[in-house]
């Protein structure tokens, strides 16, 4: 089982390397879920990550749903060639049509440029799955496409809520590919992911950090909230997840 972790910031790919993490998603904004970062971003990771694990950047030109317009799909393909020209060690993307299928001919689309920008560039299917009409249908089509792995609660709020789903599509993918745990996924529930057969899992491990001191002045956000406040990669929380799934594997190899 390998560890992955998403990252909003050059600061957390550098934690994620020296904590040992075997990968990162990169992107941006992870409170809307999520949006492709920007090249300055990927750049500056890239030198904070030194060569240490496998970069992997989310493309998404948008929040919301995962119905795209040719439009919005054309900003992908844009996206793709220059984060893999950056180098990228691969691309997370996804897409639903209304009915919440896989948007094939969308997805499609983006597999081609980024397997024309690199052949040998891994493809990530996010938790769009989780909003499909069917999980295991939508695995199906995942498989056509060649896709080296899907992140996935396995159509549950959380992964822990999720498990059996989990396990019936590593069941399903086999060797042919990797199914990876993410979402709402905490630190004790990796054992039980471990042993589900899952190839891997996936962590924000984020905190919150904020300036906001007494006799602020606030900015005028309309929810209220801390306008100081933003997230960073908790360094504990790395490395305890790192630990665990060495631990893990040194028990039970997978």
């Amino acid at each position: 089982m390998k560890l992955e972790i998403a990252v909003v910031s050059a600061a957390g790919a550098g934690t994620a390397a020296a904590e040992g993490a075997h990968r990162i998603e990169l992107c941006s904004s992870l409170e809307l879920g999520g949006i492709t970062p920007s090249q300055g971003l990927m750049e500056a990771s890239m030198e904070h990550a030194d060569g240490r694990l496998e970069i992997h950047p989310l493309i998404r030109s948008r929040p919301g749903d995962f119905q795209y317009s040719a439009s919005d799909v054309d900003t992908m393909v844009h996206e793709i060639r220059h984060l893999l020209a950056q180098g990228a060690h691969g691309v997370v993307v996804g897409a639903l049509t209304p009915s919440g299928d896989v948007d094939v001919h969308a997805i499609q689309r983006l597999v081609d440029s980024a397997k024309e920008a690199n052949s040998e560039t891994e493809l990530t299917f996010h938790r769009a799955i989780d909003q499909s009409r069917d999980p295991l249908e939508s695995l199906e089509r995942l498989l056509e496409l060649g896709f080296t792995r899907v992140l996935t609660s396995g159509h549950a709020a959380t992964a822990g809520a999720g498990l059996s789903t989990l396990t019936a599509m590593a069941a399903r993918a086999g060797n042919a590919l990797q199914i990876m745990a993410g979402g709402g996924l905490t630190l004790d529930d990796i054992p039980a992911m471990h042993r589900a057969g899952l190839s891997a899992v996936h962590l924000s491990a984020k905190k919150t950090v904020s300036t906001l001191g007494e006799g602020s002045i606030s900015l005028g956000t309309q929810d209220g909230s801390d306008p100081t406040a933003y997230t960073v990669t908790d360094r504990e929380v790395v490395r305890a997840a790192k630990a665990m799934v060495n631990a893990l594997n040194l028990a039970m190899p997978k």
